[in-house]
């Protein structure tokens, strides 16, 4: 349903460097970097942008990636913390959204939940 998603940061450089490390185990690369924005995406389809925001960002997004497989969603959470997330759910199943969610979430530099989810085993 979408084609991209955007989000506005306080703090372009330490996001880049978060969502860079969180994403790479997703097949999420950076596509394009400018003094102003940062976009991320598979090859050639960049669908995540960080903008620099003006004045204060908002936080309080939630934002759920698909990963291919369940080592993808513990190197996203592990490089995420590495990368300065804050842990808002370690890596497991959450057996009360279905018995194969396989899900970790982590906290970015500006306050939003970034969820990466896998449904095979």
């Amino acid at each position: 349903m979408f084609d991209h998603l955007g989000l506005h940061v306080k703090d372009l450089a330490k996001s880049a460097h978060f969502y860079e490390a969180a994403l790479a185990p997703l097949g999420y690369f950076v596509a394009a970097r400018d003094e102003a924005s940062v976009s991320f995406g598979p090859p050639g389809a960049p669908a995540l942008y960080l903008y620099h925001g003006k004045g204060s960002a908002r936080s309080g997004v939630h934002l759920a990636l698909a990963a291919g497989t369940r080592h993808s969603v513990k190197q996203f959470h592990a490089r995420g913390l590495g990368a300065g997330g804050k842990d808002n759910g370690a890596p497991g199943v959450r057996a009360d959204y279905a018995d194969n969610y396989f899900a970790a979430f982590l906290i970015d530099p500006d306050g939003n939940n970034i969820e990466a989810v896998c449904f095979s085993e």
